[in-house]
């Protein structure tokens, strides 16, 4: 693969970013109150846009709770599987009260629900950065978005507050935990001053040869084009096209 970014420097947080791999096999150990408690503090220090602070994690350790959110995403056996599920929520309930203790009123706009989808975000690449300095390890559920109401039914949330993603955490069961995916070319996604006009084709071949030859190694069948043939399929017609009507009915302006 053709890298530009390569660099002899490195800090103990670009050492763990660089170990960075999904992980949805864990053992059966508990992860600490103590640690867990260490994990969300570093992540709460996230940058936030103007100290709005428009985010919430909830906390799920209950196995039972954790078996029904594993339904909502799809019937995922790492929430089931991980001591601890992480919610991570866009939250302008707590914004709108704010609001209302001047008297005053929340204008609801696409701009607030992306600066709480924003923060939501942030947060929990954080989370799971603090996560894996500890040596755990932890993946990431968008599919939690498969049934926002549905979930914020379950987990308790007021109107303006839903479920970004989830995160399985625990400590890893490392024989089944795969060797680290390759990512696409630096030249595709790093652009110096002006975005490339370059035609990308040739990279993205590139990387479907590269990723085709990373599923092999671990005899997973895959299609030579192995990253752009699963986007193509993937992307061919709208994700989640009830997801703009609920999030509206869930408290969220996306116009």
């Amino acid at each position: 693969m053709t890298t530009n970014t390569q660099t002899n420097l490195s800090t103990p947080v670009t050492e763990t970013l660089n170990r960075h791999v999904s992980v949805r096999a864990f053992q059966n150990k508990p992860v600490s109150d103590e640690m867990l408690n260490a994990i969300l503090a570093a992540a709460r220090r996230s940058p936030t846009s103007s100290n709005m602070q428009t985010y919430s994690i909830v906390v799920v350790r209950d196995p039972e709770t954790k078996k029904q959110l594993s339904v909502l995403a799809g019937n995922q056996q790492h929430i089931i599987d991980c001591d601890v599920f992480l919610g991570f929520c866009a939250d302008i309930n707590r914004l709108g009260i704010a609001i209302e203790m001047h008297g005053e009123a929340l204008a609801k706009s696409l701009e607030t629900t992306l600066v709480s989808s924003v923060d939501a975000a942030l947060v929990g690449m954080s989370a799971q950065i603090a996560a894996e300095s500890f040596g755990l390890g932890a993946v990431m559920i968008g599919g939690m978005r498969n049934h926002p109401q549905e979930a914020a039914e379950l987990l308790g949330f007021p109107q303006g507050v839903y479920i970004v993603y989830g995160m399985s955490l625990g400590w890893p069961a490392w024989d089944d935990v795969p060797p680290q995916k390759p990512r696409l070319p630096a030249e595709l996604v790093i652009h110096r001053e002006r975005y490339s006009q370059n035609d990308p084709r040739p990279l993205i071949r590139e990387y479907d040869e590269a990723l085709a030859d990373y599923y092999g190694e671990q005899n997973r069948n895959q299609h030579r084009a192995a990253w752009s043939g699963p986007i193509a399929r993937r992307l061919n017609s709208p994700r989640r096209p009830f997801l703009k009507a609920t999030l509206e009915k869930m408290g969220f302006n996306l116009d």
